[in-house]
């Protein structure tokens, strides 16, 4: 896949996440996001992050939490968080929209997947719309199918899932998920709230995995 075309799409989508926290209400930055443990902010703090990450950070980071990218990864956010406020961080994201810096040992379309999934985090519990586009979405759900980072495989062994808003499908197996492929992609990257949207023999053996 084209890199120009991948970055165009990773500033689009940095810029209207942060047209969408510059819309929110000050209480609305401590809503609990989909993410266990992180609020709106939280979330917000973690998207400026990746354009900033140097490979000695994220070793110290990797040994304060003892091995734990996840424990990482929330204890990174938090700090940034307690260190900025909204109107910063929004700043600090469109700053940087453009950039081509990714987090060591991160591919060029992990950054999308990030975007994309951490809008929905923030997003659906605050009961808010925010579209996903397909192309970039199916980009993104590709990437996290094919990667053993984000556990998928393992997650949707013996599934395979059909998009309803485009022609496309993946995956081998009796079960099959059904939906778009927004809520496909939550499913995949491990967000319970993507259940919401799909429907198959499938759906139930996956939630109780989630």
């Amino acid at each position: 896949m084209d890199l120009t075309a991948i970055l165009a799409w990773v500033k689009a989508e940095r810029l209207s996440l942060a047209d969408f926290f510059d819309g929110l209400e000050d209480h609305e930055w401590q809503t609990a996001s989909l993410c266990p443990g992180w609020t709106v902010h939280d979330v917000a703090a973690h998207m400026t992050l990746s354009t900033r990450s140097t490979l000695l950070g994220t070793i110290k980071g990797a040994i304060r939490a003892r091995g734990n990218f996840d424990r990482m990864e929330a204890d990174l956010a938090r700090e940034r968080a307690a260190r900025f406020g909204p109107a910063e961080l929004i700043a600090q994201l469109r700053e940087t929209a453009g950039s081509a810096h990714r987090a060591p040992l991160s591919g060029p379309l992990d950054p999308l997947v990030d975007a994309l999934v951490h809008g929905q985090d923030v997003a659906r519990p605050l009961g808010r719309e925010r579209e996903m586009p397909v192309e970039q979405t199916v980009a993104a759900l590709e990437h996290v199918l094919a990667s053993r980072f984000y556990g998928a495989r393992k997650r949707l062994a013996g599934t395979r899932l059909v998009a309803t808003d485009r022609e496309w499908s993946a995956g081998e197996g009796q079960d099959e998920i059904r939906g778009p492929a927004g809520d496909l992609l939550l499913l995949a990257t491990g967000r319970a709230a993507g259940l919401a949207g799909v429907s198959g023999p499938g759906a139930e053996r996956i939630a109780a995995a989630l």
